[in-house]
């Protein structure tokens, strides 16, 4: 009796292995007969197509651009491959499957195969491939949200996402600080613990955040022209290069550039952050010059900035253009070199450059190029370039550009990917794409933040600006910063 009641309990067992198994043959989606093949791969959105891709990124979910009844997606890898049929516009790609495809496939690719279903007849469409690096990216991305209007600036915040996921969390909304605007974050090598940002208006000031600490920093001096913005961190973690500029805007009432944004005045000053001090040299800090968007490189041993004839303004603004220099700085002596080198000289090349960034590695200074001036967030004819700090050659980086506003990067702390702002979708939003630099210098086609549906851009009211790499989560709270927030702040000194 015990014995066929064994034998029963075992069959059982089988039954129900079986039956999970057929069950979970039945929840793939089946292999389509295709009646139609076209020698075309699929225009998908966003635009996945032959991209290379980090070895840790969130599922590349897509859409298609045309209507269609129903569609599948197969993707094939090294060793594995499955299947997913599009719901609700978008092919959601399940997690797990996602991460074991890039892990067999770092250092090579897999291929997508995309047939869709349209007026009861089904159409196959060539493959396409996303190529997966083997280095990663850092696992986080900040950057602030702003509605693009001028009547809907107290609606926004600093935000952070999980690169390996879709969860985005807020760092700090305006809605917490009493309306008051927030700009310019920036990490000290990435890191979540060590960062700073402004706010404006009635909690004016510089917040720097240091081991989940926050310090509030009064930066107008009587000898400076106004607050600090632009930081940009020396690798050290003392000092922090800023620009100090009176800013005015207005609007073009007939130019595809619908706003400019330009400087009356601008100044670089070094701030030290353990004195409490600002020093700086005089070729950074005259009048005869408009000095701004410093950056040190990643040995700390020079500081790089964009300096400008001081002209008229407004009258002349479509004169100003800004030249790329360097100048050495020494952080144990806390002071300038004497020589100012050119990388870029605008009064021969033509042009204005704005935000450098060089690599952590060193090797590439990237920047943007316009026509004019230094807002280049807003100037359609934006471009990315870079310059090899090796060999000294400026290139146009081609194959991230686009006819519309290419504007705010950042590195990844292995430098082989950059981050960026883009108008491309639309010329109203910017948006946040990846590109990936092989060690060869050889860039790789630009790829949107993925999003958990297809649609999420299009509905997306937001513009994505300053992204920055970030090396883990930010742990700061709303409330310690308005403690802070609301005391008189600490005063800085500026020294001749």
């Amino acid at each position: 009796m015990m014995k066929s009641s064994l034998v029963v309990m075992k069959k059982l067992g089988l039954y129900i292995i079986v039956g999970w198994l057929i069950g979970l043959a039945a929840c793939q989606p089946g292999k389509p007969e295709v009646d139609e093949q076209k020698d075309v791969t699929p225009s998908i959105y966003p635009d996945y197509t032959e991209v290379t891709i980090p070895v840790n990124i969130a599922p590349l979910n897509f859409g298609l651009s045309d209507e269609v009844e129903a569609a599948v997606a197969a993707f094939a890898g090294q060793e594995d491959s499955f299947r997913v049929e599009m719901k609700e516009k978008t092919f959601q790609i399940p997690a797990s499957k996602w991460k074991k495809l890039l892990q067999q496939s770092a250092g090579s690719s897999f291929q997508v195969t995309v047939t869709v279903k349209k007026d009861g007849r089904w159409t196959g469409y060539k493959p396409f491939r996303m190529y997966v690096a083997p280095e990663a990216v850092d696992p986080y991305l900040a950057y602030r949200k702003i509605a693009p209007g001028y009547e809907l600036w107290k609606t926004m915040g600093i935000y952070q996402r999980h690169i390996e996921t879709f969860d985005e969390s807020p760092v700090l909304e305006n809605r917490q600080t009493q309306q008051n605007c927030m700009n310019c974050h920036s990490f000290c090598n990435r890191q979540a613990d060590r960062f700073l940002f402004h706010m404006r208006q009635k909690l004016g000031g510089t917040y720097l955040v240091k081991d989940g600490k926050v310090e509030k920093l009064n930066t107008e001096t009587p000898e400076t022209i106004s607050a600090l913005v632009y930081p940009s961190w020396h690798p050290g973690g003392r000092f922090v290069a800023f620009s100090t500029n009176v800013t005015k805007q207005f609007f073009h009432p007939n130019n595809r550039n619908r706003i400019e944004v330009y400087d009356e005045k601008s100044d670089v000053v070094v701030y030290d952050t353990e004195k409490h001090e600002l020093i700086t040299a005089p070729a950074l800090f005259s009048k005869q010059a408009f000095e701004t968007f410093p950056t040190f490189s990643p040995d700390g041993k020079t500081l790089y900035f964009c300096t400008a004839e001081a002209k008229p303004m407004p009258d002349a603004y479509q004169e100003v253009k800004y030249s790329l220099c360097s100048i050495a700085f020494d952080p144990e002596k806390r002071t300038f070199g004497n020589q100012v080198d050119t990388l870029y000289a605008a009064e021969q090349q033509g042009k204005s450059v704005s935000f450098p960034r060089v690599s952590p590695d060193g090797r590439y200074l990237l920047y943007t190029l316009s026509g004019y001036g230094n807002f280049s967030i807003w100037h359609k004819d934006a471009d990315l370039y870079w310059v090899d700090l090796k060999t000294g050659e400026h290139r146009c980086l081609e194959e991230v550009n686009s006819p519309d506003v290419e504007s705010y990067h950042s590195w990844s702390g292995n430098s082989r990917w950059f981050v960026f702002s883009s108008r491309r979708d639309d010329g109203l939003y910017t948006r946040p794409y990846f590109a990936y630099v092989s060690a060869e210098g050889k860039v790789g086609k630009p790829f949107m933040l993925p999003q958990r549906t297809s649609d999420y851009y299009e509905d997306c009211m937001w513009s994505y600006n300053i992204p920055e790499f970030v090396s883990d989560k930010i742990d700061v709270s709303a409330r310690a910063i308005m403690d802070e927030a609301g005391t008189s702040g600490v005063g800085i000194r500026f020294v001749k």
